[in-house]
């Protein structure tokens, strides 16, 4: 799959902001933990946005694939199907592989949607919750699926573009491991291994 390419954004370190990211980085936790100003609005506008699956036979097909391989990692069939539905939806709204967010989550949360790291990164992608400040939401919630998914695929995308497709670039910029291979590359490993799809 080819994902359109934008222009990359520059990112602004201020204050007190790069004490959380070296704690962030060290934590191996989600996201560039200063205020970028780019991301904010995406963030923002991706939060009012509400998009729906629009082929009704394609998400079948993925779902019934995706879930045989979740297999009982979400013992709940329901929430297992949500949560696959969700992550269609949300990698699609930003124009994400699926499987690739999909890889992401089995890192970060092992589908955990209560999973908080030890620098506070909270759900299924990890997302750090002074975001939710950042944008004017300081009440929704990261351990609501639909919130972490929404914010995580943002800020994912937002890495990818950044980094002009670079995949390992934009994973270690999630989680705030820029530089080190490790991280991406068990994401990398887990999309092949368990997510790609054939």
């Amino acid at each position: 799959m080819r994902l359109m390419q934008s222009q990359p954004f520059s990112v602004i370190v201020r204050g007190s902001a790069l004490a959380l990211a070296v704690i962030c980085l060290l934590a191996g936790s989600v996201a560039l933990a200063v205020t970028d100003p780019a991301l904010k609005e995406l963030l923002r506008d991706a939060m009012n946005e509400s998009p729906s699956f629009a082929d009704r036979f394609e998400a079948q097909v993925w779902l019934t694939d995706m879930a045989t391989r979740l297999g009982n990692q979400v013992a709940d069939p329901e929430e297992r199907i949500y949560i696959l539905k969700q992550v269609h939806r949300e990698a699609s709204r930003v124009e994400l592989p699926p499987e690739m967010v999909l890889a992401v989550i089995d890192i970060e949360s092992a589908f955990d949607a209560y999973a908080v790291s030890v620098a506070g990164a909270q759900g299924l992608m990890q997302v750090m919750p002074f975001w939710l400040d950042e944008i004017g939401r300081p009440n929704d919630r990261l351990v609501d699926i639909d919130t972490n998914l929404r914010m995580g695929c943002t800020i994912l995308r937002y890495y990818y573009d950044m980094e002009n497709g670079d995949w390992v670039r934009a994973l270690g910029r999630y989680n705030g491991s820029l530089g080190s291979r490790r991280y991406p590359e068990k994401v990398l490993e887990r999309l092949r291994s368990r997510w790609f799809r054939s």
